[in-house]
């Protein structure tokens, strides 16, 4: 990534470099990004109850869901894990043996706390099929992003452009519904979710400051 300087007064400033288009070659080349907290894996119904009444303490949390793959065709399975995160820990709540219990019901309608995500309509969606629900106070990335000219939508290019790091799908299809979770799946999915908080305070940053430079990436 080149850095933009532009004069100020008798100082330079450094602004961030984005683009409007992020390519795979790209962030094949770049540094892998991890979430590095606490990971907490919840199996239960009175788990839930604690770590949703930490959870609503925090003032932002990022959010995400996994599925088990289907490789059948018509078939879809239902959503196995929500992963819920704050700058330090990251909770995994096994809905495939909780379901959605009356404190997951709580956070996911809450309205004080806003929780991050990206693709939101579908992770509502899936959540809902396992019970309906009133949606609380969501906060959508691709809802954001185009005010600072990125046309990308995916959590892999976003968090690329804005960070310059690369965040590994390689779990993506794996087993979401397996008695244990491997230390990379629960890795994976924290850092999903991680990434949506981090990344939502870096875009309302860039868009107070205006501490950015777009550039065309005409090769994508």
């Amino acid at each position: 990534m080149e850095a933009i300087f532009s004069p100020n007064e008798a100082n330079f400033e450094m602004k961030k470099v984005l683009y409007n288009r992020f390519s795979k070659q790209e962030i094949a080349e770049l540094p892998v990004a991890e979430f590095g907290g606490r990971i907490v894996v919840v199996f239960s119904e009175s788990e839930a109850e604690r770590a949703v009444d930490f959870l609503l303490t925090q003032p932002f949390l990022g959010i995400d869901t996994e599925t088990r793959p289907s490789f059948r065709r018509g078939r879809l399975n239902q959503v196995s894990l929500l992963q819920v995160a704050t700058d330090e820990i990251c909770f995994l709540f096994r809905l495939n043996m909780t379901g959605m219990t009356p404190a997951i019901i709580r956070l996911l309608e809450n309205t004080d706390v806003p929780m991050i995500g990206l693709s939101l309509h579908d992770d509502i969606l899936s959540l809902k099929r396992r019970q309906n629900f009133v949606p609380g106070r969501f906060i959508d990335l691709q809802k954001m992003v185009g005010g600072l000219g990125i046309e990308d939508m995916s959590l892999q290019k976003l968090y690329a452009n804005l960070f310059g790091q690369k965040i590994s799908k390689r779990q993506q299809l794996t087993n979401w519904e397996a008695d244990v979770l491997t230390e990379r799946q629960k890795r994976y999915a924290a850092t999903d979710a991680w990434a949506c908080l981090r990344m939502y305070r870096e875009i309302c940053r860039l868009e107070a400051t205006h501490d950015y430079e777009l550039l065309e990436n005409e090769e994508v």
